[in-house]
């Protein structure tokens, strides 16, 4: 109970200048455009079908993603919606060092997606994606190597469903 009392009091601390440097600093950041970071608006798209396999997990997210943005989810495609269309992702590694035994100690991950949007009216718009990460191997812990790849893959997916909402924001 003793809380409120020592907020008022402290809120009565106040001075003046620091009132108006407060307001000062408050409409300064509203004026040059500055906003927390949301979702973004998608109007464009009151509607749109996700085609490609079902069960990826880039997919998933990317629903999950465009519904938290009050996109509406289509079951199959119409004919005045847009269609988001997975042709393809796919995670590469390439060798970056090896240990003094032969074994690879250093790879790079390469996750690449390439999917295609086709609005209504208009032709399929093919694009890529294409996020880099590099991975250190040990093999003495192949199981927290294995989680941490795990981890890593996740986070690529979010970075690329990230990539595909901004890029639908744009158009």
């Amino acid at each position: 109970m003793r809380a409120a009392p020592a907020f008022f009091a402290a809120l009565r601390q106040l001075t003046q200048p620091g009132i108006a440097l407060a307001m000062l600093l408050s409409l300064l950041l509203s004026s040059c455009g500055f906003q927390l970071r949301g979702s973004l608006p998608l109007e464009k798209y009151p509607a749109i079908y996700l085609q490609g396999d079902k069960h990826s997990e880039l997919l998933q997210l990317l629903g999950d993603q465009l519904k938290r943005n009050e996109v509406k989810l289509l079951d199959s495609s119409a004919a005045d919606a847009a269609v988001f269309v997975l042709d393809n992702d796919s995670l590469e590694r390439r060798t970056l060092s090896l240990f003094p035994n032969g074994q690879v100690a250093e790879y790079e991950l390469i996750y690449k997606i390439n999917y295609q949007l086709v609005l209504p009216g208009q032709e399929p718009r093919p694009y890529q994606i294409e996020l880099m990460r590099d991975y250190q191997d040990d093999p003495a812990r192949a199981l927290a190597k294995s989680r941490e790849l795990d981890l890593m893959l996740t986070e690529l997916r979010s970075q690329a469903v990230a990539r595909i909402i901004r890029q639908l924001g744009r158009l």
